[in-house]
């Protein structure tokens, strides 16, 4: 799992974002919080992963590109909207993944 260097916070994750940041990386179970990654696919421009997802043993974890946390699905869609629109006023594209391609840094425990 890589995590990007300025990593997007919704705003009710903000006050304990470094707990939940924590808990996603040593696998600790978390209720209502969601992972916004690079898309598994290159159709998509990114995916909404609840963190309970991560848990399950044959996840792909390692392929994961994490941007941002969020507390709830409406919050982590409106930070998802917030990302593209961030890559479509800054490239005028919405070519998401080659944007934050170099932007990533790796897990470590």
């Amino acid at each position: 799992m890589k995590w990007y260097n300025n990593l997007y916070i919704s705003p009710s994750a903000k006050k304990k974002s470094k707990k939940i940041v924590w808990k996603i990386k040593h696998k600790a179970g978390l209720i209502n919080v969601y992972v916004i990654s690079l898309a598994s696919n290159s159709t998509n421009l990114l995916d909404i992963i609840p963190s309970s997802d991560l848990l399950f043993l044959s996840y792909p974890r390692n392929d994961v590109k994490v941007l941002g946390i969020a507390k709830g699905y409406d919050e982590a869609v409106e930070l998802a909207c917030q990302i593209v629109m961030e890559v479509y006023s800054n490239t005028g594209s919405f070519k998401v993944r080659k944007y934050f391609q170099d932007s990533f840094k790796e897990v470590s425990r």
